[in-house]
């Protein structure tokens, strides 16, 4: 189970939420658009390589310069989109569809801004009704007891990873609540874009860099969150 606990810095509440496999150290190098072909390219959605480029470019400005995303580790499908679509739920509310790896932002006019997201794997997957409750940027990262008993490589953290780029939460968190309580859930940063479009965490649920700071910037606190049953 994740749990929230104080850290040493400055009492501050620790968000235990992350995934944590292969890469989860470690960033790597991103790679160029390059990597990919001609840059004037379309791919299979119709979005150009050049535009994703764009989208998914560096972030020199943040307090930890985050690299752009190599866009040869994602299935264009995730890439960030306006698209069509019908929801009861009023303009700002986050929906989680964990069934196809999206997360949707529900717009004016029966459209969404549509994100492609990792979630969480067999046996750590949960549906309802949620809000945001908090919002942290590079938050500290603290592996819960359980998850240090399945991987030992994390108990170095056990006090609390400081945030950076290789922490598993990322640049921007909101932190799920449920009549007043954290639900232990996250909607996060991930820096693994091979993540993108599985089921790999504890429950969270994660966006790449750049769509997590878009998302962020329009998601104030109490915002209502949605997850459909997966």
């Amino acid at each position: 189970m994740i749990v929230e606990t104080k850290t040493e810095e400055a009492g501050v509440l620790a968000p235990r939420c992350g995934h944590l496999h292969r890469r989860s150290f470690l960033l790597g190098s991103a790679a160029s658009l390059g990597a990919l072909g001609v840059a004037g390219c379309k791919t299979t959605d119709g979005m150009s390589l050049a535009e994703a480029s764009a989208l998914y470019g560096p972030v020199p400005t943040e307090k930890f310069p985050i690299p752009a995303v190599d866009l040869s580790k994602v299935d264009s499908k995730y890439y960030r989109r306006t698209v069509q679509y019908a929801s009861k739920e009023a303009p700002g509310t986050i929906v989680v569809d964990p069934k196809n790896y999206y997360v949707y932002r529900i717009e004016e006019g029966g459209l969404a801004t549509r994100y492609g997201a990792n979630v969480g794997r067999d046996g750590f997957r949960w549906s309802g009704d949620a809000y945001v409750g908090r919002k942290s940027e590079w938050a500290t990262w603290t592996p819960p007891p359980e998850m240090i008993r399945r991987q030992p490589e994390a108990a170095k953290y056990a006090r609390g990873m400081p945030g950076g780029l290789d922490n598993p939460l990322g640049a921007r968190t909101l932190h799920l609540y449920q009549n007043g309580a954290y639900t232990l859930y996250t909607i996060y940063a991930s820096s693994d874009p091979e993540s993108i479009g599985s089921g790999i965490t504890s429950g969270c649920v994660g966006l790449l860099s750049q769509d997590m700071i878009h998302l962020y910037n329009q998601t104030p606190v109490k915002t209502k969150v949605v997850v459909l049953p997966a």
